[in-house]
């Protein structure tokens, strides 16, 4: 998995002043219309699946970066001023209810392309993040990035409820949706309290659980109330002789498999999964895989067959915020450590693409000195 780099995404309240608006919405269109010209919307769109290229356009239109509204408010104004038919790309869905009027808009996509893919994309990109990686956060943001000739990719954005941390998700195209998938992931790493099946070195436990998803479903919940027994300390003689892992799971992983959950609606979905017969992990997902379904077959599989999920963050990349300062003018200044390299090209592609977007030359100095006061505090 790529990961550019990480970024704090502290939940702020309050609204972008209306007077800011009209200037982020004019300085978003100018720079997008240039970036088209120079690039066209298939690279328009793979730039934004790269958290540090959302960042430093992010803060050229004048948002804080360090807020998690920088990923809402940023998709929304471009939402606005990208118009399909005339930049030949389109930005759907968005925050909260907008997330799932992503299907609809698919549908009214002006492009010539394959719209049935496009929605079994989107789907699967938002269980991923939260059934196969179950890192605490709660998606309340899913923006589809599409061109005219069917390119894509997904911005999405989850929200930690204990911390008060944003964690967004990048994507760009790729065939690929299980095995260290996104181009990269944003957001504060933590140390415990997840597991996720997207590790590379986790085929055996992907294997596992898509075989358990072909077993009869009460067979399942036989094995799910052993290893649920086994979690709690309630070691039968039977289950010495199969054998278990309970002595590695860590305090943090025995809480989060000891989350509540309805085992009527377990059954549920393990029967219309068993009825489906899925060949894929795409497919069990589609066909209602979910979060407490897929705790159960993680903890059957750790506890029953010794193959264990990781436990490991898929944010696990930091790089030293004492060497790589990527302050950009958030209210407060907490550094967003980065890859140098790819921070100064963002700054000089920006600015370059600034100076000749068709904007006023109070516009042009706003976004300019934004991004010069990120270049300042990346010398530093």
């Amino acid at each position: 998995m790529e990961v550019e780099g990480i970024a704090d995404l502290p939940l702020h309240t309050g609204h972008v002043p209306s007077w800011l608006v009209p200037i982020m919405k004019r300085l978003s269109k100018a720079i997008i219309e240039v970036m088209l010209l120079e690039w066209g919307p298939e690279k328009v769109i793979e730039r934004f699946s790269n958290p540090l290229w959302f960042q430093g356009f992010n803060n050229a239109i004048g948002m804080d970066w360090d807020s998690s509204g920088s990923t809402t408010v940023t998709l929304g104004i471009l939402k606005d001023v990208v118009k399909p038919e005339v930049h030949g790309f389109a930005i759907l869905g968005g925050k909260g209810s907008n997330a799932l009027k992503v299907q609809d808009e698919i549908d009214r996509l002006p492009f010539d392309v394959d719209k049935s893919r496009l929605k079994r994309i989107s789907k699967i990109v938002a269980k991923v993040d939260t059934t196969l990686v179950q890192d605490g956060h709660q998606l309340y943001h899913h923006s589809l990035l599409v061109t005219e000739k069917g390119n894509w990719g997904i911005v999405q954005q989850g929200m930690n409820l204990e911390t008060k941390f944003a964690r967004r998700y990048h994507w760009k195209e790729t065939e690929n949706f299980v095995v260290e998938p996104h181009s990269a992931i944003a957001g504060v790493k933590r140390d415990n309290k997840v597991i996720n099946i997207i590790e590379r070195n986790k085929d055996n436990v992907r294997k596992l659980v898509l075989d358990l998803l072909k077993e009869n479903p009460k067979k399942i919940l036989s094995l799910y109330k052993q290893a649920e027994a086994m979690l709690k300390g309630q070691s039968t003689l039977d289950m010495w002789v199969k054998g278990g892992s309970i002595s590695i799971i860590s305090k943090e992983a025995r809480l989060v498999y000891m989350k509540p959950v309805d085992i009527s609606k377990i059954q549920e979905v393990l029967s219309s999964i068993y009825e489906a017969k899925p060949l894929t992990f795409e497919e069990a997902l589609i066909n209602g895989l979910g979060p407490s379904t897929a705790r159960a077959l993680y903890l059957i599989a750790d506890l029953i067959y010794n193959e264990p999920p990781s436990y490991k963050d898929p944010v696990n990349y930091p790089y030293d915020p004492f060497k790589y300062a990527f302050a950009v003018g958030g209210k407060d200044g907490i550094p967003f450590p980065v890859n140098r390299r790819v921070a100064w090209e963002v700054i000089y592609t920006l600015e370059d693409f600034i100076s000749k977007a068709k904007l006023s030359e109070s516009d042009k100095r706003l976004a300019l000195s934004k991004l010069r006061e990120l270049g300042s505090s990346e010398r530093a």
